[in-house]
């Protein structure tokens, strides 16, 4: 099974997503006829090389092992992946291909981005919250031990080929963290404006046990749900200057639990649903949302097993880091708050209001 999406992002920025369960000679044919005549530098995840290299069609010499874990998605391994470009004598008419998960698209994105001022960059995303999520859309980034994602790009990629495949050996922990991410879409599924309602709330919640158990053919119809809110949102507002801040959903705290464990104690997804729990019960108790709404809300995310955060952190930290997140501005610090079913709002609090919001 295969579906093709489209992103068309003003006159120029066009590009397929291709969402399938075909054998791996079938992923290794699309990215040779696409990337035909071009050098190629190939940036894998550690796991998937281990895991995958007998499948995958890449030469020794066009390959740079990334070792898995945020904390590698720093300034460090960004230049090697340059040296490793030069070394490899690519040009502006060359190609970066990333195979890996959110921390190789973003890392291998950004290089891609800036390399020569920018060359050819195709996403292989070998896991569910990079398939749903960070491959998509554009958005490229290093850490900095301070801030997560706080130096970046938007570049879009010239392809992204998602092959289901990958998932059988994701582990369980993983798996739930590209859940999490999942999740997000079911929240913001009206403010997103896609043109025809996809039902991804009941489908989350009526689908549920074959989520869980992979199921390919309902894995390939979610990530195809999540993606088309997403296109949705990148065509309109490609560089997060309005609508785009909807995918924040559940991610000012995400990434403020994320810095202070030191990329360490949290996946991204787990983070998400943390954060989510969070401004949920916030919007109840400030009546944003109703109780019906509330209990629902609470309910699905319940239902796939996930837990508010029972570990406490110091609030005075949390919120400095939040300060320094690139979506704060003007002293104030954005959360993207329920407003109703499947629709959120953007809303900004000073630090001290942040504060009592942990009480």
């Amino acid at each position: 099974m295969k579906q093709v999406l489209k992103v068309k992002i003003g006159d120029e920025k066009k590009y397929n997503i291709e969402i399938s369960d075909d054998g791996f000679e079938k992923l290794n044919q699309a990215l040779g006829e696409i990337t035909k005549g071009q050098r190629r530098l190939v940036v894998i995840s550690k796991k998937v090389y281990d895991l995958y290299i007998d499948d995958l069609d890449f030469d020794d010499d066009e390959i740079f092992i990334l070792k898995d874990g945020e904390r590698e998605k720093n300034i460090k391994n960004y230049l090697k992946i340059m040296e490793c470009a030069i070394q490899r004598g690519l040009t502006r008419k060359d190609v970066i291909i990333a195979v890996g998960g959110g921390v190789v698209g973003d890392l291998a994105g950004f290089a891609a981005s800036t390399y020569m001022r920018g060359i050819d960059f195709i996403q292989v995303p070998t896991t569910l919250l990079s398939a749903v999520d960070s491959s998509v859309g554009g958005k490229t980034a290093i850490d900095l031990k301070e801030a997560k994602n706080i130096i970046g790009s938007f570049y879009q990629p010239k392809a992204v080929f998602i092959n289901i495949n990958f998932l059988e050996t994701l582990d369980d922990r993983q798996y739930m963290s590209g859940l999490g991410e999942v999740l997000k879409y079911a929240f913001i599924e009206d403010s997103c404006k896609y043109p025809n309602p996809l039902y991804l709330f009941e489908f989350l919640t009526l689908g549920c046990d074959k989520i869980l158990e992979k199921e390919p053919i309902t894995i390939i119809r979610m990530i195809e749900y999540c993606l088309n809110l997403k296109i949705a949102v990148v065509n309109q507002d490609e560089k997060e200057g309005g609508l785009r801040k909807i995918l924040n959903f559940g991610h000012t705290l995400a990434h403020a639990l994320e810095t202070i464990t030191k990329y360490k104690k949290y996946t991204h997804g787990e983070a998400v649903v943390y954060g989510m729990f969070f401004i949920i019960q916030w919007a109840y108790e400030k009546q944003y949302i109703t109780y019906s709404y509330y209990r629902l809300s609470m309910e699905l995310l319940e239902k796939y097993g996930f837990e508010p955060l029972e570990a406490k952190y110091p609030v005075e930290k949390l919120v400095g880091i939040m300060k320094k997140d690139k979506k704060a501005g003007s002293d104030k610090i954005t959360f993207i708050i329920p407003t109703d079913k499947k629709k959120v709002g953007e809303i900004q609090l000073a630090p001290e209001d942040v504060e009592k919001m942990f009480e």
